[in-house]
């Protein structure tokens, strides 16, 4: 690849979340040996929508300590402000029932973005491996039709400058991707492009049962057929994962049409070209 290329990661995760290896500054010397240009600190909002403080330990971090993540994410911008652009980020949660408190939370704070992602459909986790099993083809329909549904809201909500990996709900069951939805599909995609929020390529699903990145080739087609924005998120639970796999999706993004893709820095869009 050109030695001028500009890479970044938005997302990854660290310690706090209680299912990632690794402190912050840990990810942000990994990106600095990669030379990236921007490293986004994106751990998984507490549950506001709980009245417990931290009522799921091994999924995010407590409410309590949210402060005190946003604090060190400020810290470290300004330590390594000569070598690389430390964002500040947060993968979010996307509850309609609670999307105004998470508003009102989020806007205490200087956030560089945040990533918007639907973790649950039916209040049942998309990473359910046994929600599958009991349902016939018309109940496999309607829960695609929820799920993009969720995604089309999550873009309308005006919360998000990106929305995270919008088809990982294939995740554990690698057949979501032939349930026959494609008007939900498109209907999510025209949405995100008309209130002009981006969608990750994110890596990680190359960890998960389906074996390949979120969302697929398909999908990221019709993206850039709607004007869909493009950023990059190897949602790094360790830091050896940062920016994994950049340069291959690059090569695919730039097969597909797109001549550059998006990050964010104090909510402002940066586009950087795709350089191959």
């Amino acid at each position: 690849m050109s030695p001028t290329i500009i890479k970044f990661d938005i997302h990854t995760h660290h310690e706090r979340c209680g299912h990632a290896d690794g402190q912050i500054e840990a990810y942000i010397k990994s990106a600095i040996e990669q030379n990236l240009k921007a490293i986004g600190i994106s751990d998984h909002s507490p549950y506001f929508g709980h009245k417990e403080d931290h009522p799921f330990p091994n999924i995010t971090m407590a409410r309590s300590e949210f402060p005190n993540y946003v604090k060190q994410i400020l810290e470290l911008k300004q330590k390594y402000s000569n070598q690389i652009d430390v964002l500040l980020g947060v993968e979010s949660d996307f509850f309609p029932k609670y999307a105004h408190i998470y508003k009102e939370q989020f806007s205490q704070y200087p956030f560089d973005y945040i990533i918007g992602s639907v973790h649950h459909v039916n209040e049942v986790s998309i990473f359910n491996k046994t929600r599958w099993k009991k349902l016939d083809q018309k109940g496999l329909i309607k829960t695609k039709e929820a799920y993009y549904e969720l995604i089309a809201q999550s873009a309308k909500s005006g919360m998000f400058q990106i929305l995270g990996h919008i088809d990982a709900m294939k995740a554990y069951y690698p057949d979501f991707s032939h349930i026959p939805a494609n008007h939900a599909v498109d209907h999510a995609l025209k949405t995100i492009a008309e209130h002009q929020v981006a969608i990750e390529v994110n890596t990680s699903g190359k960890t998960k049962l389906v074996g390949g990145w979120y969302p697929s080739a398909e999908i990221l087609e019709r993206a850039f057929h709607f004007g869909v924005n493009i950023s990059f998120g190897s949602d790094a639970h360790t830091p050896s994962r940062v920016s994994e796999d950049f340069e291959d999706v690059a090569k695919l993004l730039k097969q597909i049409g797109y001549s550059n893709w998006v990050y964010y820095k104090q909510k402002q869009k940066i586009e950087v070209p795709i350089d191959l």
